[in-house]
């Protein structure tokens, strides 16, 4: 009767996950989180400690937290990882120089005690700038290949246009479903 009563609630929608966004400054967080809520580009400025939105996608609802990214806030983020579910680490696919310095964020999150049983969805933003560096070089530079101990998944997007977001709320979705 429990494992029916499960899969029930799981079908049907039992609670909120929580879901962190992250990412340096001027990744497209904010514009991300507000994609997912209106599916409509919104103007946004510099996030100043977190933005919080409830999504649902076929009844499952991810409570959202969008975290700033400015150096100074990100030794903040560590007080947000508390039973999250999924980390979204946004990255400015035109941003060569600081991909670097998101690696480093990103490997030193996933090493926290309370991300041990996060999935992680790196979101390739920017694709519709010339020039940018595509989800496959995006995931070498991450190394993400090396990451055994958490479910990943990278994908190319654009913020403003939307383009490859439902993909990600598909993946996000097959992730708590499957947990």
């Amino acid at each position: 009767m429990g494992f029916l009563l499960t899969k029930m609630l799981a079908v049907f929608g039992d609670r909120d996950h929580k879901v962190i966004v992250v990412g340096l400054d001027n990744a497209g967080k904010t514009t991300i989180l507000y994609q997912f809520l209106t599916k409509e580009a919104v103007h946004t400025s510099p996030t100043i400690g977190s933005n919080v939105e409830e999504i649902t996608v076929r009844k499952t609802n991810f409570l959202v937290w969008d975290i700033g990214g400015q150096e100074s806030l990100r030794a903040g983020w560590l007080s947000y990882y508390c039973n999250t579910e999924i980390v979204i680490m946004v990255v400015d696919s035109t941003d060569r120089e600081r991909l670097t310095l998101t690696k480093e964020e990103l490997h030193q999150m996933l090493s926290h005690e309370d991300l041990q049983k996060a999935a992680v969805l790196v979101l390739a933003n920017k694709q519709d700038v010339k020039g940018s560096m595509t989800a496959t070089e995006i995931s070498q530079c991450l190394t993400l290949d090396s990451i055994t101990t958490h479910s990943w998944h990278v994908q190319a997007c654009c913020a403003l246009t939307g383009e490859g977001l439902p993909a990600s709320l598909d993946w996000m979705t097959s992730q708590v479903v499957a947990h």
